[in-house]
């Protein structure tokens, strides 16, 4: 099992955007997409297997957002605790595919080799992604 945490507001991938270059259309990340997923590579370069994972695996991420401002002293209490869960925008899988993009070829392979995907998001005072790779014995038959 592979696990670590990266701290800091977490970022959910952005709608590509597009530019035109010599008559060519060219598809990028922005900015802040580019930079998470960036930042996402390095912490999890400090955990890298010493060869790429190359079977079916099992990803967990736990995506803790900033407690809203406008939150009284009793709702970031609840939020701490877990009583209280973000709603809003962005969803669940946007960050979730912001970090498979990211972990492709320092943790594994491909992202077609997570098989199994568990996702949550919370509030807390400090934003972070926690995030839990588990290789899963595949069952070889004759």
């Amino acid at each position: 099992m592979i696990q670590f945490t990266v701290y800091g507001e977490p970022v959910a991938q952005g709608r590509p955007r597009a530019t035109t270059i010599n008559g060519h259309i060219r598809m990028y990340d922005p900015k802040k997409s580019s930079d998470f997923k960036n930042y996402v590579r390095l912490v999890a370069s400090e955990h890298r297997p010493d060869k790429l994972l190359e079977g079916p695996i099992s990803l967990t991420v736990k995506v803790y957002k900033k407690s809203l401002k406008s939150f009284s002293k009793k709702k970031i209490a609840a939020a701490e605790a877990g009583e209280l869960r973000p709603t809003s925008k962005p969803d669940v899988d946007n960050y979730a595919k912001s970090i498979k993009d990211a972990l492709k070829n320092v943790i594994w392979k491909d992202d077609s080799q997570v098989v199994d995907l568990h996702i949550s998001k919370w509030y807390s005072e400090t934003p972070r992604v926690e995030i839990a790779i588990k290789e899963l014995v595949e069952c070889k038959t004759s």
